[in-house]
Formats: structure tokens, C-alpha cells, sequence
């Protein structure tokens, strides 16, 4: 392909943009690390200058929306391309109104306007978007598009009904599947309504998933007991959409999985086995929910990590093997080291420890309550050859679109459902740039809700790799 790339692209790189880049509608399903962002960038420029775009909105995680800005842009955007680029302000001062109003401004370079997927969840936020959609050739893109997934969600709708405002439409993501297949309707809705060849979620989900009716409070409710006919679906997704994973197309270091397992205390054991009996009991005693067993798993997870909270909502600490165990790691690690948490009691108590035993500036955070302009400060220090040596936080926060590279050691103090984040904070460390095999420890609570957690993750990825036409992965 003759084209004037400011950052030369891989093989699988070019061939995406082969396959896609005057396309109405296309998916990039690259794995995580691959270089997706690049191949969009560069996708965008060549429909601007053969005049087809004039504008692109992309939505993306909020986490993300700063990369997109500060350096996916800047970095990949060929030099002889023009552009502005906004970053979306709900709550605005009159200098932020003056840069939003750049957008309109006639001239020919091209307009780029970022917002994060959550703000598609308001009016205001839609009202925008189509405004700017509304005055613009425009692309609008999905980065990581299972934000979409849920049908029901408000977001969902909203950015499927500002999908018909404009004429090229892409998705992004590593990770199509995160629950199950139905997990596509959405994402290929967006795109275009008919890909799929279903006029409704639920003939998608009659074709592809197994039903079954179970009477619950007398009333007979249908649940999904399996999946069928998957094989059908990888093929359907092929003509409009680009795989490849960082094993077909990079000559990256291995990943290499440990467990180390912890026992729980005498005192564990007994506040976790009352836990499990009252949550079989309140379960038992109302109709069962996703969400309220999931408040009781988390419940009893809680407490393998070493705390619960009371009655009176105050948080009560347990005492537990888990942050010694977590130390004895550290003093094995040879380099940096990413600790992952899933709660941020624990990443308080981590952060502690961890100054006490290595140094006050042996450690950055990364999670919720990290200032946004202290993240990129953290993030740098830590990726400095010479920096900070471990880094802690929720995979919530800093699991998406950033890149970690100086870490060779992942470690998962607690693990979560959501299959999404684990792979996506797994690849922080393991992606272009990495010299290095990453080695990924878990910690595991024997005979435990940890355990149930490991298998509910391994099922999904089995699943997904079914749908993607992909063999079983070897993997936690």
C-alpha cells in the first residue's frame, strides 16, 4: 500500500487497512498490544484526503480519552495532515467553550472530537455529538466497543441512534466477547442493523443461545443454559471484520501464569463460612438475581482479601495471610512490578506496606482516586528505566490504553468478573515494546470464591475463543 504513514505499520497493520479503509463499516478485533489505534489513525487520514471525512468523533473509555489526545494522535497522524482535535468538557468554562467551537470553524483541516463513551449516557452529550455529526463527513469510532455491549443501556441506544448521522462507522476492540456471543449484537448494530442478518436481539439470541424455562416465584422466566451454532457466527463476523492476535503477528516474549495459593486464618475461615451460610440464606429467602448474588459473592470475596463491611457500613479488617504473601512475591521480583487489586481498601493497605518496606517513592497509584493529572505523572515516573519500581491499581482504571512496558511481573492481588478488564490490564505490560517474558501471578484463596472467580473467567475466554474461531488458550 502507497501511502505517506508517519509511523511505519506491521504487516497485519497494512493488511487491515487493505481490507478496510474505504469501507463504510468495519471491526478491528486486534488483540490488545497489536496496534489498533494506529491502524484507525492512519484509516481515518487516507478518507480525509481522498475527501470522504471532514470530521471524526471517536467515544471512548474515560480512562482513555486523554491517550487518544495527548498521544495516539499526535504520534500516528501523518505530518500532512491538518487536524483539531477536542477533547469533550461537560461542565465548561468559557476558554473550554472556545476550543469545542473549533469544531465548527469552516477550514480544511480535519475536525476530531473525543468524548468519553459515558457521556453518551446524558442529553447533553448526545445533543452534542449530533450536532457535530449533523456539520461534518464524518467517522464516528468505537474504542473498545463492549462499553456497547448491553442493548438495554441508555449509552447503547443513544450511540446507535447517532450511528445513522454518519456515513463511516468503526469498532475497536481486543476483546468482542466478554461474557458470551450475544455480547455482539450491539457492537455490529452499531455498524449496521443487518450485518448480523437479524432484524432484533432476541432472534439473535434465539439463534445463538440455548434456552431454557425455569419457574421462579411462580412466574416461568427464560434463561440461557448454553450456546449452540457458533461456529456459524465466527463466519458471519469475517466479511466485515479483522483478527489477529499478538502471537500471529508480533515476536513478543511469552506470558508465563503462576498461582500462589494462601490459606485463610482460623478467623477467615470462621467469618467466611458465616458469610456463605447467610448469603444461601438470603438467597434462598427472595427471588434470585444477578445482581444480589453477585453482592453476596462479593461479600465473601471481600473477606478472602481480609476485610468486610459491617452493618454500620464501616469497614472491618480481618486478619489474613494475603498482603504477607504479596510482600514475599515482591522480594522474589527481580525489576518492576504492576500489583492489581480489585478493591481500593486493599490498594490503600498495599501502597502502605509497600513504602514502609521499600521507600516512600518506591510506589505510584493508579485507580479511582488518583487525580487525572496526576495519572500521566504516575505513569511516567513508573516507566522511566530508572523509576519508580511498582505500580498499584484497580484494572478498572488502569487497565485501558496504557502502555506499561517496564513491568516483566504482573501481579493479581484479587480478581474480578469482568473478563474484559482482566485481559485488558494483562496487556498493559505485554505489548509492543516489551523485551522481556511478563510472568503473571495470582493469588488465590484455597477453596474459596477465588477459585470460582479463576473458572468463571476461564469458561468466558473459552467461549470467546470459540466465537472468534480461535483454539483454547493456555491460560490462569
Amino acid at each position: 500500500m502507497d501511502y505517506k504513514f508517519k509511523t511505519k505499520p506491521y504487516a497485519h497493520q497494512l493488511k487491515a487497512l487493505e481490507m478496510s479503509w474505504n469501507k463504510e463499516t468495519f471491526a478491528y478485533f486486534m488483540e490488545m498490544g497489536t496496534g489498533k489505534t494506529k491502524v484507525l489513525i492512519d484509516n481515518m487520514a487516507m478518507l480525509y484526503d481522498k475527501g470522504k471525512i471532514d470530521g471524526a468523533l471517536i467515544i471512548a473509555p474515560k480512562g482513555v480519552i486523554s491517550t487518544w489526545y495527548a498521544q495516539e494522535l499526535p504520534t500516528h497522524m501523518p505530518p500532512h495532515i491538518e487536524y483539531t482535535s477536542v477533547l469533550w468538557q461537560a461542565n465548561i468554562n468559557q476558554k473550554q467553550k472556545t476550543k469545542l467551537d473549533t469544531l465548527f470553524e469552516l477550514g480544511e483541516e480535519l475536525h476530531i472530537f473525543i468524548m468519553n463513551v459515558e457521556a453518551l449516557s446524558t442529553d447533553k452529550g448526545r445533543l452534542f455529538a449530533a450536532k457535530f455529526l449533523r456539520s461534518h463527513k464524518s467517522m464516528m469510532v468505537i474504542d473498545e466497543s463492549t462499553t456497547i455491549k448491553n442493548p438495554k443501556a441508555k449509552r447503547t441506544k443513544n450511540i446507535i441512534g447517532l450511528s445513522k448521522l454518519s456515513k463511516y462507522r468503526r469498532i475497536l476492540t481486543g476483546s468482542p466477547v466478554t461474557r458470551n456471543p450475544l455480547d455482539l449484537f450491539s457492537q455490529c448494530e452499531f455498524l449496521d442493523p443487518y450485518l448480523l442478518n437479524f432484524a432484533s436481539y432476541y432472534a439473535f439470541r434465539n439463534r445463538y443461545a440455548e434456552m431454557r424455562q425455569v419457574n421462579i416465584a411462580g412466574r416461568m422466566i427464560n434463561l440461557i443454559s448454553g450456546f449452540q451454532n457458533l461456529g456459524e457466527l465466527s463466519e458471519t463476523l469475517k466479511p466485515f471484520s479483522y483478527r489477529v492476535l499478538k502471537e500471529d503477528c508480533l515476536d513478543l516474549p511469552p506470558k508465563i501464569y503462576m498461582k500462589r495459593t494462601i490459606a485463610l486464618t482460623t478467623e477467615q475461615k470462621k467469618i467466611y463460612e458465616q458469610m456463605r451460610k447467610e448469603a444461601l440464606a438470603t438467597l434462598k429467602g427472595k427471588t434470585v438475581t444477578t445482581m444480589n448474588a453477585l453482592t453476596q459473592l462479593m461479600r465473601l470475596h471481600q473477606i478472602t482479601c481480609g476485610h468486610f463491611a459491617a452493618d454500620d457500613g464501616t469497614i472491618q479488617e480481618v486478619k489474613n495471610n494475603r498482603l504477607n504473601e504479596l510482600m514475599e512475591v515482591l522480594d522474589e521480583v527481580e525489576g518492576k512490578a504492576i500489583i492489581w487489586a480489585h478493591y481500593q481498601y486493599d490498594i490503600k493497605k498495599i501502597i502502605k506496606e509497600i513504602k514502609k518496606v521499600y521507600g516512600p517513592r518506591s510506589v505510584v497509584d493508579y485507580y479511582g482516586l488518583t487525580p487525572q493529572d496526576q495519572r500521566q505523572t504516575n505513569r511516567e515516573r513508573f516507566q522511566k528505566p530508572n523509576g519508580t519500581r511498582f505500580l498499584v491499581g484497580t484494572p478498572q482504571t488502569g487497565g485501558y490504553g496504557i502502555t506499561l512496558t517496564q513491568a516483566h511481573t504482573v501481579i493479581y492481588y484479587s480478581n474480578g468478573y469482568d473478563l474484559e478488564k482482566r485481559l485488558q490490564s494483562e496487556d498493559r505490560a505485554h505489548r509492543i515494546g516489551q523485551t522481556k517474558p511478563v510472568t503473571y501471578v495470582d493469588l488465590i484463596a484455597e477453596d474459596t470464591v477465588d477459585n470460582k472467580i479463576v473458572k468463571a473467567l476461564r469458561k468466558k475466554v473459552n467461549i470467546a475463543s470459540e466465537v472468534m474461531g480461535e483454539e483454547l488458550r493456555d491460560w490462569i
